[in-house]
């Protein structure tokens, strides 16, 4: 079986991935800095925006293909994986314009992959509740 919708918000994430991580290698060739951080606020807030993404996308894809996997209808996959994928891309970029401070679209984004993890675990409880309850 395949995971259609799912290989699309993967393939999304995966994008925004490099996208952060060749920010991250910008600012570690201008610092000369293989390891660690300098203190440089836009070279912190741009390692932060990366390993915050790395530390949600695997959840959030996780559930996403088992809840497909599970049956779970299309539409709510889709509804769910588009507000998660725009909710990585909002605080991503918040975070970045925001220099890790306080920024409206960051804290929309965490809103949003919150809220898609949330009702990703209601509909996997649903779900298993539906077959064997």
């Amino acid at each position: 079986m395949i995971v259609p919708v799912t290989a699309v918000f993967a393939a999304a994430l995966g994008l925004l991935l490099l996208v952060l991580s060749l920010l991250v290698v910008r600012y570690r060739l201008k610092f000369k800095q293989g390891l660690g951080v300098s203190e440089d606020i836009d070279f912190q807030a741009a390692v932060r925006a990366q390993a915050n993404l790395v530390e949600y996308a695997p959840t959030g894809l996780i559930m996403l293909a088992i809840a497909e996997l599970n049956g779970v209808s299309g539409t709510w996959i889709y509804w769910t994986g588009l507000g998660f994928v725009v909710g990585r891309l909002l605080h991503a970029f918040g975070m970045v314009n925001g220099r890790g401070g306080p920024h409206m679209a960051r804290m929309v984004g965490i809103l949003l992959t919150w809220l898609a993890i949330v009702v990703l675990a209601v509909l996997l409880i649903w779900n298993v509740y539906q077959v064997y309850g």
